[in-house]
């Protein structure tokens, strides 16, 4: 391809709303232009990149006995009124109305209508186990878009559905496209990691996510050194402490607080670290009752594990008001020094607290010295007992739950996810199948979705720097950039140039000649930003001695090679 017959348009700036990397570059590398919030347009540029990271999935993903089918973006609400995801999926869906009045939805994910194709296609237990995917736009109306293609509106999507006879079909296709998703990351050259992770609003009984990893990425996950241990950090187990508590040495006394409200300021006034601070959480269940959670101090509350407790279900933090009318205190101030009629959830850590910090449910004080035989044990109380179990975040040093080690905290963005889904859509839907013995039963469903469009952002937060775009090779727009330096006006130049761009094609390498009348400075700039990984220079010179320049993107120097073996010299570098 030539400049001159391609369309490149690149920023010396990126517009002040661009927050992360990727953002800023692809909009200066012209990848991406915004056409309204969370809504941007794919230029030639960027679409290059998107495409090649649709065929390596689309690659995969046929390797792995999946089956490409494309499923309508506009879909209608009575299918999702049949599973009970209408009502409850939330104002990120986007809802619309045709001539006719009939509700639709511009749709967010696909389990209802690739359920209903299963339900009207599949008969006999010998269909099955078949796997359907396609690679699709998608939805969802973010409450705050923002970075770019990473959390945008309209997004690119590959989402696969498996169908099965029995769990053990759906097991084994479950790990057959965690190893698809593992070659897929490999192959586009990207750092990643595949981490235990939550069902979310999605369903089901276990699920993995796949997260490139980044200094910039939203999820914390947890992972051992010294295992294979890993997972996103709202699932991580915080393992219950093995060591006994330490010996009490103080007595309980109140002490006036006036104005220290936070763990921090209830810590600095008391002269003691926030380890002896126990932390008071005041919720309401969603069975509408107020409940208090306890923590120490210097952790914080998982709500996903939270959420999971009988008691709580999807609760909500308490208002000023509910804390004050349950607790006779303000926020802050509260703890759960005699409220035995209060449901009580305690982590793990907090067992073997000892001669510590808490709310004396007075506003501006406090009881120090505390220990669980002050309260006169609440978990005694017949018609409440305190509930112990894991409501924190793990944190760096905490043991690994396979007991191999510690774990460490990395950030990640995440690009995959995998589901087993297994009846929860099957059922509402009435997706059965006869048995070998021609009875009716219901399928087992898996769900595998990748962010395509966002692993392109992601790949870009994992491989920057200064100039511009490091892309990795198999993402890149173009493998091989070729400059000529005055090309206008030096026939040598230009018949190297052209000579060494004919026999590149032809060798089948993706070559990008740079045919402008500019400055060499802006030839280079822009070729650094894009994210060409290869870049040979043509100059008078040194064609004088028979040689160009070749330099790699990530090469602190260029090197001199012969004009004549260079498209040989290229094919190793990309063979490498």
């Amino acid at each position: 391809m030539r400049v001159s017959q391609f369309f490149i348009s690149t920023l010396k700036e990126a517009p002040s709303e661009a927050e992360l990397p990727s953002h800023k570059l692809m909009l200066r590398a012209g990848y991406i232009r915004k056409l309204a919030s969370g809504l941007y347009t794919w230029m030639p540029l960027g679409l290059r990149v998107l495409r090649k990271v649709e065929n390596i999935v689309r690659e995969e993903m046929d390797k792995s006995g999946g089956i490409e089918l494309l499923m309508p973006a506009v879909q209608p609400a009575e299918l999702w009124q049949e599973t009970g995801r209408w009502a409850v999926f939330g104002p990120q869906m986007l809802k619309i109305k045709d001539r006719h009045n009939n509700d639709f939805c511009f749709g967010p994910t696909h389990e209802e209508v690739i359920t209903d194709i299963a339900r009207r296609e599949i008969r006999s237990y010998r269909q099955l186990p078949v796997n359907f995917y396609q690679i699709q736009t998608k939805f969802r109306d973010e409450v705050r878009p923002r970075f770019g293609v990473m959390r945008a509106r309209e997004f690119v999507m590959k989402d696969a559905y498996s169908f099965h006879a029995d769990y053990a079909s759906l097991e084994h296709t479950y790990q057959v496209m965690h190893d698809t998703y593992s070659r897929i990351f490999t192959r586009l050259g990207l750092q990643f990691r595949a981490v235990t992770a939550d069902t979310g609003a999605i369903g089901g009984s276990g699920s993995h996510e796949f997260h490139v990893l980044a200094d910039s990425g939203e999820d914390a996950l947890a992972y051992c050194p010294a295992s294979d241990y890993a997972a996103n950090v709202e699932m991580a187990e915080a393992v219950a402490p093995s060591a006994p508590r330490a010996a009490t040495t103080k007595t309980m006394q109140k002490i006036a607080t006036p104005g220290q409200k936070s763990i921090e300021e209830v810590a600095a006034f008391l002269e003691v670290s926030p380890q002896q601070v126990l932390k008071t959480i005041a919720v309401i269940g969603e069975d509408g009752e107020f409940a208090l959670l306890l923590l120490r101090g210097d952790h914080t509350l998982n709500e996903v594990k939270a959420s999971k407790i009988a008691a709580l279900g999807n609760f909500r933090f308490a208002t000023e008001s509910e804390i004050e009318a349950n607790m006779g205190c303000r926020a802050g101030y509260i703890g759960p020094y005699n409220k035995h009629h209060i449901t009580i959830i305690a982590d793990h850590a907090t067992i073997v607290m000892s001669d510590f910090v808490c709310g004396a449910n007075e506003n501006g004080h406090h009881f120090s010295g505390c220990n669980w035989e002050d309260f006169k044990a609440p978990w005694q109380n017949p018609e409440k007992k305190i509930e112990f179990t894991d409501i924190r975040n793990v944190v760096a040093g905490d043991p690994s739950p396979d007991g191999k080690g510690t774990l460490e905290i990395c950030r990640g963005i995440e690009v995959g996810h995998i589901f087993q889904l297994r009846t929860k859509y099957a059922e509402a839907l009435n997706a059965t199948f006869l048995d070998a013995q021609g009875k009716a039963q219901i399928m087992e469903m898996g769900c595998y979705g990748i962010g395509v469009s966002r692993i392109v952002a992601a790949a870009i937060e994992q491989n920057y720097d200064e100039r511009g775009i490091i892309m990795p090779a198999a993402m890149a727009p173009f493998q091989v950039a070729i400059v000529p330096i005055g090309m206008g006006k030096s026939a040598a130049v230009r018949d190297a140039a052209e000579q060494l761009y004919a026999s590149m094609q032809a060798a089948g390498i993706e070559v990008l000649l740079d045919d402008r009348d500019e400055r060499p400075g802006v030839m280079f700039a822009d070729m650094e930003l894009i994210g060409i990984p290869h870049r040979i220079v043509i100059g008078e010179r040194s064609l004088k001695e028979g040689n160009v320049e070749y330099q790699g993107r990530r090469d602190a120097q260029a090197q001199s090679i012969p004009l004549q073996s260079a498209p040989e010299f290229v094919q190793s570098k990309l063979c490498n």
